[in-house]
Formats: structure tokens, sequence, C-alpha cells
């Protein structure tokens, strides 16, 4: 029996581009919460601390933390949240590999 691991699921997915267009935005996702957790726990900030000073409620801050919420967060919010914990949002626009 042969072993089918993830890394080559994904492979074998990531020829269809409809596959790899929401799997991109997934990682994009996932990645935003990783920098939103960072920034919270390194103001030294609870979630409600957060957001109250980014003008949003806990259950946004925890949403976007879960990465389970598939709405992508906008500009707007990453910017107050960053305002918030007294750091600079910056995008970059990088080559895909």
């Amino acid at each position: 029996m042969k072993t089918v691991t993830l890394t080559n699921v994904i492979r074998e997915e990531c020829k269809d581009k409809e596959f790899v267009r929401h799997f991109q935005r997934e990682l994009l996702i996932n990645e935003i919460a990783k920098m939103v957790i960072q920034l919270r726990q390194q103001a030294k900030l609870t979630q409600q601390e957060l957001a109250n000073k980014a003008g949003t409620t806990q259950p946004v801050i925890a949403r976007l933390e879960s990465g389970t919420d598939h709405r992508m967060p906008s500009l707007e919010l990453l910017t107050k949240l960053a305002s918030a914990a007294n750091v600079k949002l910056k995008i970059v626009i990088d080559k895909q590999h």
C-alpha cells in the first residue's frame, strides 16, 4: 500500500488553479492570525485591551487570531490594530516561489 502524505496531496491539488487561489488565501489568513497574536503578545495586551484600543470588539480579535474566519481582515482594521499596539503596519508584495 502506497503512503499518501499531505505534501503529495497538496502538490497534486496545486495543479488546479482554483485550488491554488483558495489555498493561498487560507495561508494568508493564517499568517495574519499569527501576526495579530504576536503583535498583541508583544504589546502585552489581552484581546479585550487590544480591541478597546483599536475600536473593535474582543470577538473580532478572537476570530482573527483563530485563523478559522474565512473573511479577509481589512487594511483599515489591520492599521487600527497596529496603531493600538504602537507598531507600524508594513505591507510587502514579493515574488512567488
